[in-house]
């Protein structure tokens, strides 16, 4: 069996390595040709872990930049093409119809073949993706990856949760290649369902994270303003250790960033808004984070009593990533500039794509270190 993979970006190499290295001959493809031919030479200009090692060892994948020939020659065909979030907090599938077109396009039969949709849509997108390819007798799959930037390999070898919907041919292939992706013993959660009911799963459950990340934003406040700032982390963690609750994603600090929570939250209240649930949890949520930074900015400047220099020690969403998308770090970064304060960062390694007032050297001054 040849697997295939159309939008070979942060995600999609990741998951055509893994492949690859599970036994399987891989053939991915990208519109980026120069990315491309670096692919081809064994090459990848990524802050990824492991990514380039695993490239330096795969010996059953190729690189093209052509979709009908990844169609063409493979059994099951993931794309993982861009979807960006449209104003109303939507994403924009414009690219995934772009695949399907292809497909339309190739000359043979496709009814022994299925197209794995693994980047993010709207609830009812893969019903329509299915209708326009009914003639063709392919199978749509929707199988969306939950995965944080820096960690993408690790994430997808020790997936608590593995989400497929559809119910055509190759269900049980697609099981196994999980599976084998695997790095313990044990197998993943497999959860079959409907495609729409699998679109509504993944941005209700990084809506449900987003949710909880705020909640304890506003614990941390209520405490700050109530004079127990000091006792923020001890009050979580105690609330955490019940275990309906669990201590993952309770802790204070900054807001949620990045190119996946925020606009899966915005997702989630879009269509929730759109079927008519008014005063939605996602609208809430999004809001509150909003109010969060604004809540930051002024109490940093109240404590900074000295008026000295603030410091950011990275400014990227999180650590060891290079990304600044909706970071919470840099908006307060630039919140403060612009309230005409000096501020350093301990990390140049985005000296160029960030707001050139931050100075990079080292402070020879007394600064004040924002760190939550």
């Amino acid at each position: 069996m040849k697997i295939g993979l159309i939008g070979a970006g942060r995600l999609g190499i990741c998951l055509a390595l893994l492949i690859e290295k599970a036994g399987y001959d891989v053939l991915a493809s990208d519109n980026r040709e120069d990315y491309v031919r670096d692919l081809q030479k064994g090459i990848i200009n990524t802050a990824e872990p492991e990514v380039q090692d695993y490239l330096l060892d795969a010996k059953n994948i190729e690189f093209t930049t052509d979709n009908i020939r990844v169609i063409s020659e493979c059994d099951i065909i993931f794309t993982l093409v861009a979807t960006p979030s449209l104003e109303d907090g939507s994403y924009d599938v414009s690219a995934v119809w772009k695949v399907i077109d292809d497909f339309k396009d190739v000359p043979i039969l496709l009814d022994e073949k299925s197209l794995v949709i693994g980047c993010t849509t709207n609830p009812g997108d893969c019903n329509d993706f299915q209708e326009a390819l009914k003639d063709t007798g392919i199978d749509i799959f929707y199988n969306p990856e939950f995965i944080a930037q820096g960690s993408i390999i690790t994430d997808l070898q020790n997936a608590d949760m593995v989400l497929l919907g559809g119910n055509g041919n190759h269900k049980s292939e697609l099981s196994q290649i999980y599976e084998k992706i695997q790095m313990g013993f044990i197998s993943p959660s497999i959860y079959f369902m409907s495609t729409k009911a699998a679109e509504v799963t993944k941005i209700a459950v990084n809506c449900f994270l987003t949710t909880k990340i705020s909640y304890a934003n506003m614990l941390g406040e209520v405490l700050t303003l109530s004079g127990m700032e000091n006792e923020i982390d001890s009050v979580l963690m105690s609330i955490g250790a019940d275990n309906r609750i669990g201590k993952k994603y309770l802790n204070y600090g900054f807001g949620f960033g990045g190119p996946c929570f925020p606009r899966d939250n915005r997702a989630f209240a879009s269509y929730a808004s759109k079927v008519g649930v008014s005063h939605n949890i996602g609208e809430v949520t999004d809001a509150f984070n909003e109010e969060h930074a604004t809540f930051l900015k002024n109490h940093f400047i109240h404590k900074n009593k000295k008026k000295i220099p603030f410091l950011f020690e990275y400014l990227s969403y999180k650590p060891n990533t290079d990304i600044i998308t909706e970071s919470q770090q840099y908006r307060l970064c630039l919140d403060l500039l612009n309230e005409g304060h000096t501020v350093y960062c301990a990390d140049s390694s985005l000296r160029d794509i960030c707001d050139s007032r931050i100075i990079y050297d080292n402070p020879n001054q007394e600064v004040f270190v924002i760190k939550l």
